[in-house]
């Protein structure tokens, strides 16, 4: 907002969703200096990153999780708070951005929203995981929960053209690129590289996101986290595939009325939109050039080739912890993929496996819903090739 400085905390600072997140802040600061104050940085063990980051934007905090990295940046860092704990960051901020992958993203979501503060939420697991732990907390005073997938900020957007969205969508409508293997069968896919599954025709990401998109289980988990986030039936929820990655969601109402938001692919634009809620920022970030858009196509997903997608709808229609061992075996599997112990046609054998044992436990405290993951994360790595 102009003339209001907002405090902002980083988890994942490191990351594709961290260092564009400081490239949102350049270009605003450079637009209108002192708009946003980065206070506190957070990563995994990333210590050259962080450090050089820190540098330039002088937090007050920085939380490293490994500690031989931790010592590194503590010497590197005098006179700045370094400590363990990730969710250390939400405290001196206004705006925290979750752009840890994965899980471990999970206590700067609780924490966030139970200090009362704006979460702009890139870290979709915490949500997928942990929703019957995370929607109370929602309920905090003074908390907010902007979402920061391309997708679910699309929708955001959509859905403020209405006066009472409980009442006026029909449908919601979340768009995929299709990944690197669109349009391929599932006899071509049986020998894909790593390489392979990391080159994304239209988006720059992290690994594990990338390699989700190319199964589609992205796209899976983004409707698990749909549902979270605004209550819609799995019912309406539709995929449609969207190679352009024009049109980055839409939302349908009961009169018959679709309202779409467009940008080029920019993760800039969702980040930047999280970050100056309810206003938008005065930085521009995938502006469309309409002279040289010739075309906006779509396509149903191939649901028996990329099996991951149906294999989200069926553990949010099971609730429960379902989506929590979904997404902790999804992580096992491609991160066995990415080691090259797991071929690639062979991560929803994984999750299919795991999700067979389910035990149907409703989730009621942190505690249960970090055991589930666990319980998860064993059946899948018995479940892995020696």
């Amino acid at each position: 907002m102009d003339g209001a400085l907002t405090r902002v905390a980083i988890a994942g600072s490191s990351g594709s969703i961290g260092t564009q997140t400081l490239d949102v802040v350049r270009a605003e600061n450079a637009r209108l200096p002192g708009s946003y104050q980065v206070v506190a940085l957070a990563v995994a063990g990333s210590a050259d990153a962080v450090i050089e980051q820190a540098r330039e934007f002088g937090p007050s905090v920085v939380a490293v999780t490994d500690p031989a990295a931790r010592r590194l940046v503590a010497d590197a860092l005098p006179g700045v708070e370094v400590v363990a704990e990730i969710a250390a960051v939400v405290a001196p901020a206004g705006v925290v951005v979750n752009g840890v992958v994965g899980f471990a993203g999970l206590d700067v979501t609780i924490e966030t929203l139970r200090a009362g503060k704006r979460l702009a939420l890139a870290n979709k697991e915490s949500l997928i995981a942990a929703g019957p732990v995370v929607q109370p907390l929602r309920d905090t005073p003074g908390a907010e929960l902007v979402p920061v997938d391309s997708e679910h900020c699309a929708l955001h957007q959509c859905l403020r053209s209405s006066v009472d969205s409980g009442r006026e969508v029909a449908r919601l409508l979340l768009t995929a690129s299709g990944g690197p293997f669109r349009g391929r069968s599932a006899a071509d896919l049986a020998e894909v590289t790593v390489d392979d599954a990391l080159a994304h025709p239209t988006w720059t990401m992290g690994p594990k996101i990338t390699v989700d998109s190319s199964t589609l289980m992205n796209k899976g988990l983004e409707v698990i986290e749909a549902h979270e986030l605004y209550g819609t039936p799995y019912d309406d929820i539709d995929v449609v595939v969207h190679p352009q990655s024009i049109v980055h969601s839409m939302v349908e109402f009961d009169d018959g009325s679709t309202i779409a938001q467009l940008s080029l692919p920019d993760m800039r634009l969702p980040i930047g939109y999280a970050l100056g809620y309810p206003n938008r920022i005065g930085s521009p970030f995938g502006r469309i050039d309409w002279t040289a858009l010739d075309r906006l196509d779509f396509e149903p997903p191939d649901r028996s080739t990329f099996r991951c997608l149906d294999l989200a709808y069926e553990a949010g229609r099971a609730g429960g912890t379902a989506p929590a061992w979904l997404s902790a075996a999804n992580e096992v599997a491609v991160d066995a993929f990415l080691a090259g112990i797991l071929r690639w046609n062979e991560i929803p054998d994984v999750c299919v496996d795991v999700l067979a044992m389910h035990d149907g436990v409703t989730p009621h405290t942190v505690e249960d819903v970090i055991e589930a993951d666990a319980q998860a994360r064993r059946i899948a790595n018995r479940l892995l090739p020696r």
